[in-house]
């Protein structure tokens, strides 16, 4: 009897410290996993699509919005940092998550205390073409999950059509010129006769028909006075 006493005392050391080692939880060293091969060579563009996400309400203009998912439920651990290799269409840009002082805003969101959600937000029209995350967890990758494509069409100005500046015009638009007031004669005027100088009307019609009328008639009557006078001027002798 007092054996069993002594080994039922021994026994519960034992027990506490293993059900102390059953409820602990276990700690992950860091590790290193590459984004899931199938969302490489995404454009945030041809990617799935979800601007109504409440972390995409500051998107700068010109900017896509990428959010980015640790998998896996409680044992995928946690992001530490992400590494991420976009295209701008001429070189390759390395982007590290987090980094406050470069021109790619970005943060980490936490999700029933694991920190698994990361947004950041590049120019927008660039392709994702890799990327690494260190991480606390054994999930073996992390995905996209979805994206906000920005604007990448340039403002087109309005044309507009400049009117050309003419002698006397200087403010560039064209008005009719008056003939009355310039004094230049407009072509085709004065009914079809008659030709024209220094700014006058040309004579035609019954004016010119009276005036050819008139100098004949002085022609004529100075003819007649010479007549006369001749006859004046004659000296008649007789024997």
């Amino acid at each position: 009897m007092p054996q069993r006493r002594r080994v039922a005392r021994a026994a519960v050391p034992g027990a506490a410290a293993a059900a102390c080692l059953i409820l602990a939880t276990p700690a992950w060293a860091s590790s290193t996993v590459p984004l899931h091969s199938a969302h490489e060579g995404a454009t945030a563009a041809g990617f799935q699509q979800e601007c109504g996400d409440e972390r995409f309400d500051n998107l700068p203009d010109g900017y896509d919005g990428w959010h980015f998912v640790l998998p896996g439920g409680k044992e995928s651990g946690d992001f530490e940092t992400l590494e991420l290799t976009f295209n701008d269409g001429a070189d390759d840009v390395v982007v590290t998550v987090p980094d406050a002082g470069d021109a790619y805003p970005d943060a980490f969101y936490s999700a029933g205390g694991q920190v698994i959600h990361a947004y950041v937000f590049t120019p927008a029209g660039w392709t994702l073409l890799d990327g690494t995350a260190s991480i606390t967890g054994t999930a073996d990758k992390f995905v996209l999950s979805h994206t906000c494509a920005g604007d990448t069409t340039p403002e087109t100005p309005t044309p507009t059509t400049p009117v050309p500046t003419t002698p006397g015009n200087p403010g560039g638009s064209e008005s009719p010129s008056d003939p009355g007031e310039s004094g230049t004669p407009t072509p085709g005027t004065g009914g079809g006769g008659g030709g024209e100088s220094d700014g006058n009307l040309p004579i035609t019609g019954v004016a010119g028909t009276s005036i050819a009328l008139t100098g004949l008639a002085l022609i004529g009557g100075g003819v007649a006075l010479t007549v006369l006078r001749r006859r004046r001027d004659t000296v008649t002798f007789t024997s």
